[in-house]
C-alpha cells in the first residue's frame, strides 16, 4: 500500500529563494521516487507585519506562489507572522496556525499516513500540533543549528523536548548530534534514529584537477596561476561558519596557497577587511554563490576544502568535497569524526588559526589520490538515504 506523508519544513527551496535547502528537497524528491510513498510539502514562509514586507529580501519572498508544481512534489508556501528578532518563541505556534486550514483541507481531500518536520526549531513543534490536530503520528529530523543553537533557549528548548516525546520516531543527521541530543535532555521513548544524508554521485564526482581548473577559467572571481594551491570553503559567509579562521590561517601559509570562499553572507564586508588588513587580499578569492552545476568543478579544482564552523550536525558540503576527491580540514564538531574515519578523508583541526594552517600544510605536503578521497563518500547516497527513510517511515507510520 503507498503511504503519504505531510511533511511541514520551513527549510525547503522556493521560486524565490531556489538554493534554500537543496538538500532536504533532494531528500523529498528521492523519497517519492521510489513509489511507496507520495510526498507533499508545506514549506511556511515567514514574512513580517505589513509595512516590513516591502523592503529588502522580505519583498521578494512576499512574491512567493502560494503552490509550486514545477518540480515532482508539490510544495505549498502559506506565510505566518515574523517578527525579526522577537518571535522566535511564538513561531512554532504561527507556523502551526497558518498551516492547519491547508493541511486540514489536504488531509480530507487523501488521508495522510504520517507528518514529518525536516528541522527541528521552528519545524518540530509545529509539526507536532498540526499532527495531533489530524490525529496522525509525526516524525522529526534534527540537522545541527536547530539543536545547537535553539536548544540553548528555555523556552525552545522546552518546546522541543514536547515535540520529540510525542514523536513516533525522531532522527538525527549523526551519531554526534544524537548525543548532543540527549545531553540536552531531548530523549524521547524510542531513542534518536541517526539517519545519514545522501549524494547525488552522479554530479559530485573526482574530476582530474587540471581539468576542473580549466573549467573554471571564466569563475568570477577566482584567478590561479600555474603553480598554486587552492583552498575552497563552501558555505554562508556568517561568524559561525568561521571563514575568519580560514583567512587568518592563510598568514601562515605559502604564498602558492589561494583560498576561495564560495558563498554569500552578512559577514562579507568584514572578512574583506580582514583579508586587506592582513595585507593578503590578492589570495582571497570571493567568488560569491557558486551554482550547483558549477559547484563540482569547483570542489575537483581544489586541493583541500575548509570549513572551521563553530557548529554543524554534518554538513552536505564536507560529502560533496569528499565526493569529488577533495580532503577536508574540519574541527571536531557534530559528525566530523564519522565522516574523517581515515587519513584520506583529510584532518581533524581545533578552531584557531594556527591548527588550521597546519593541517591544511599536512594536506597539502602529502596529497591523497582523489580516487582514496572520493570513497570516503561512497557511502552517502540519496537512494540510501531514500531506502532507510522509507523504512522508518513504514514503522512510524503503522506504529511499529
Amino acid at each position: 500500500m503507498k503511504r503519504r506523508l505531510l511533511s511541514i519544513s520551513t527549510l525547503y527551496p522556493a521560486p524565490t529563494r531556489p538554493g534554500f535547502g537543496r538538500f532536504v528537497a533532494r531528500q523529498m524528491e528521492a523519497l517519492a521516487a521510489r513509489g511507496d510513498w507520495d510526498v507533499t510539502v508545506i514549506n511556511p514562509i515567514g514574512l513580517p507585519p505589513p509595512p516590513m514586507r516591502a523592503m529588502g529580501r522580505y519583498k521578494q519572498l512576499a512574491a512567493t506562489p502560494p503552490l509550486d508544481r514545477s518540480g515532482t512534489i508539490p510544495v505549498h508556501h502559506p506565510s505566518f507572522l515574523l517578527v525579526p528578532g522577537l518571535s522566535g518563541r511564538f513561531n512554532p505556534w504561527a507556523i502551526a496556525r497558518a498551516v492547519m486550514p491547508l493541511a486540514r483541507r489536504l488531509h480530507a481531500e487523501t488521508p495522510f499516513d504520517l507528518v514529518d518536520a525536516q528541522f527541528f526549531y521552528p519545524d518540530g513543534p509545529a509539526a507536532a500540533r498540526v499532527a495531533a490536530a489530524l490525529g496522525l503520528p509525526h516524525a522529526i529530523k534534527a540537522r545541527g543549528s536547530d539543536i545547537h543553537l535553539w536548544g540553548e533557549k528555555p523556552a525552545a528548548l522546552a518546546q522541543i523536548r514536547r515535540a520529540a516525546n510525542s514523536a513516533a520516531v525522531v532522527l538525527a543527521v549523526s551519531g554526534a548530534l544524537a548525543w548532543d541530543m540527549e545531553a540536552l535532555g531531548i530523549a524521547p521513548p524510542g531513542g534518536v534514529t541517526v539517519h545519514y544524508t545522501g549524494l547525488d554521485h552522479a554530479r559530485f564526482q573526482p574530476l582530474p584537477r587540471a581539468e576542473a581548473r580549466q573549467r573554471l577559467g571564466d569563475l568570477p572571481g577566482l584567478s590561479l596561476r600555474p603553480g598554486d594551491l587552492l583552498a575552497v570553503s563552501v558555505g554562508a559567509l556568517l561568524p559561525i561558519k568561521g571563514q575568519a579562521l580560514a583567512i587568518r590561517a592563510m598568514t601562515s601559509l605559502p604564498d602558492a596557497v589561494q583560498l576561495a570562499l564560495a558563498g554569500t553572507g552578512p559577514d562579507e564586508p568584514g572578512l574583506r577587511s580582514l583579508a586587506s588588513s592582513l595585507g593578503i587580499s590578492s589570495r582571497i578569492h570571493f567568488l560569491g554563490a557558486v551554482s550547483h552545476e558549477v559547484l563540482p568543478a569547483l570542489l575537483s579544482a581544489a586541493d583541500v576544502m575548509v570549513l572551521p564552523s563553530e557548529r554543524e550536525g554534518l554538513a552536505n558540503a564536507w560529502i560533496e568535497a569528499l565526493a569529488c576527491g577533495t580532503p577536508l580540514v574540519i574541527p571536531q564538531i557534530g559528525g566530523a569524526s564519522e565522516v574523517l574515519d581515515r587519513p584520506a578523508a583529510g584532518r581533524l583541526a581545533d578552531r584557531t588559526p594556527e591548527a588550521i594552517a597546519a593541517a591544511i600544510a599536512e594536506v597539502l605536503a602529502a596529497p591523497p589520490p582523489q580516487s582514496e578521497v572520493a570513497a570516503c563518500a561512497a557511502r552517502f547516497s540519496w537512494a540510501a538515504n531514500a531506502a532507510a527513510l522509507a523504512e522508518i517511515y513504514e514503522k512510524a507510520a503503522s506504529g511499529g
